[in-house]
């Protein structure tokens, strides 16, 4: 399985997802708009470990959507949940010469 992105969210194929079983299905929320990445359709199971996010979709496809992207199928399988943020370094500053 290839990996799967929408947005800042990247899921990697995993041989098994573990963890505490956690009652929701959020991969990740925004910070200012208050829109998430979730599942909306399908049967999958969403996994927490040491601060790491893993879904198991159990269905053939479980769909993922956000409210500023397009939805995308999930295939059945195990994935780890990487959220991509951009990296601004602090004191970073543009310099003209």
């Amino acid at each position: 399985m290839q990996p799967i992105r929408q947005g800042d969210v990247l899921l990697q194929p995993v041989p098994k997802a573990t963890g505490e079983k956690l009652t929701h299905l959020t991969l990740a929320e925004g910070e200012v708009t208050g829109h998430s990445h979730r599942i909306s359709n399908g049967e999958a199971e969403l996994y927490e470990r040491e601060g790491t996010l893993f879904l198991r979709v159990l269905s053939d496809t479980a769909t993922l959507t956000h409210e500023e992207h397009q939805a995308i199928a999930v295939p059945q399988g195990d994935w780890l949940v990487q959220i991509q943020r951009e990296y601004e370094p602090e004191g970073w500053r543009y310099i003209t010469d």
